[in-house]
């Protein structure tokens, strides 16, 4: 059995400093050695989506870039000046101090040296994020526990009606900036009012307003689990895990009702909006319905390579939605163990009892051996990364790229959540499928 594990997409958890950056006007100060924080920000923020930098990203990026003297006197004492360097040259509203394996394995004092500013009043928290410790899917729940724990003060009053949402983690989801404005409008649409801390225009402001919230909204399987848990035993805020990112009609639908009925919402609020999004969708799909339809130009068979989130959303809108045959799904994050039960339990509820068939793997070496071995009888469709194209065109499949890494898309607010976000799959899905009549 070979131990290589080929093509990963996800980095390690000093990969969540990209959480960092999808905060506005955060800062993440990285004590690693060199070259980690430029190979993650060319995995996530370059060759996934062509996403950018964020406020202070890419080459800015403070680190101590410790090398050798550091791992054998500790780094400490870098660790300070650069801290102390980053107040003076850069303006921002929050610093976060995250560590790499070298720091962590030397047991450097990061929050001894963290402590000494906090003391000054300076905003800045840090979080021990050394790579052996998981995916920069854990790295960002342990981001956000700094947060909580080291800045967030509990509040004097609740801001009742306010809901906080958490969702996918910024940066490693291509398409996460639109999807939290998707998420917000389509609350706001049946009386929700939002508070995200990630994206455009909210930044510390709103993530003041997370502990005077009244409700907390995950949609996730898993993914943030732990922190909404971890807000509730500190500032006693409920909240409401949905585990499906809610695509199409179908789900959307059900999504909004879930929300109403939690947040006690009239019911004729939400069925007259649920009424009016669904009779514009089904306009446009009737008048593609020849192309849909009589052509049968729709691939049968599917396969979702990506993580939890995206593979249960798609699946979900391919087979209760399209009428999609589902053949193996591979969820890619590395679950953890004590959450593979519960996510595994999240794919059901299809049309015709449907139970597709889940396999946990981050390798992509497990991936092309079934797709090369799998008879699919007509062209699949291949709903993975940019790993995914060579053995997608080697099987004469269509493939769509909608994980990381998405190295052949350009991303900035595309969603594929809601009534315009089924759409906006249907119409990615069928541009492949034409291309291959050029």
């Amino acid at each position: 059995m070979s131990n290589i594990v080929e093509q990963l997409r996800h980095a390690c958890a000093l990969g969540s400093y990209e959480s960092v950056l999808a905060i506005d006007r955060a800062v993440p100060i990285i004590h690693s050695g060199p070259g980690c924080a430029a190979k993650i920000w060319a995995t996530l923020g370059l060759q996934n989506g062509c996403q950018g930098t964020g406020y202070i990203g890419g080459h800015s990026i403070p680190c101590t870039d410790a090398g050798e003297k550091e791992v054998i006197f500790g780094g400490t004492d870098r660790l300070e000046k650069v801290i102390s360097n980053s107040f003076k040259v850069m303006d921002a509203d929050l610093y976060v101090v995250l560590t790499g394996c070298t720091s962590d394995i030397v047991g450097d004092y990061v929050g001894e040296v963290v402590d000494r500013f906090k003391a000054q009043g300076k905003p800045i928290v840090y979080a021990e994020t050394g790579g052996f410790k998981g995916s920069n899917f854990i790295g960002h729940e342990l981001v956000i526990d700094a947060i909580i724990d080291q800045y967030l003060k509990p509040s004097d009053k609740i801001d009742e009606g306010l809901v906080n949402i958490w969702a996918t983690v910024p940066y490693q989801d291509t398409f996460w900036s639109g999807n939290l404005e998707t998420i917000e409008k389509l609350l706001n649409s049946i009386g929700v009012r939002t508070n995200i801390i990630f994206g455009h225009g909210r930044g510390i402001n709103a993530l003041n307003k997370v502990p005077k919230a009244q409700y907390n909204l995950l949609i996730s399987p898993w993914i943030g689990l732990k922190n909404v848990k971890h807000l509730k035993e500190k500032f006693g805020t409920e909240f409401l895990q949905y585990p499906v990112l809610p695509i199409g009609p179908k789900e959307t639908g059900k999504f909004l009702r879930t929300i109403g009925e939690f947040l006690g919402i009239d019911k004729s609020i939400i069925e007259r909006e649920i009424e009016k999004q669904e009779d514009r969708y089904f306009y446009y799909l009737e008048r593609a319905a020849d192309v849909l339809l009589e052509t049968r130009l729709l691939p049968k068979h599917f396969v979702t390579i990506a993580d939890s989130t995206y593979a249960l959303a798609i699946s979900k809108f391919l087979i209760n939605d399209l009428g999609l045959l589902p053949a193996r799904q591979f969820i890619t994050e590395d679950v953890s163990k004590q959450y593979e039960k519960k996510v595994k339990e999240s794919f059901s509820g299809f049309y015709n009892n449907i139970v597709p068939e889940i396999q946990f793997t981050s390798d992509s070496g497990d991936i092309n051996s079934y797709l090369k071995d799998t008879d699919f009888r007509t062209k699949p469709l291949i709903l993975g990364s940019g790993w995914d194209r060579v053995i997608s065109k080697d099987i004469k499949g269509y493939e769509l790229s909608i994980s990381a890494p998405v190295s052949d898309r350009m991303v900035l607010d595309r969603s594929y959540l809601g009534y315009d976000g089924g759409m906006r799959l249907i119409e990615d899905i069928y541009t492949v499928v034409l291309q291959d009549f050029q």
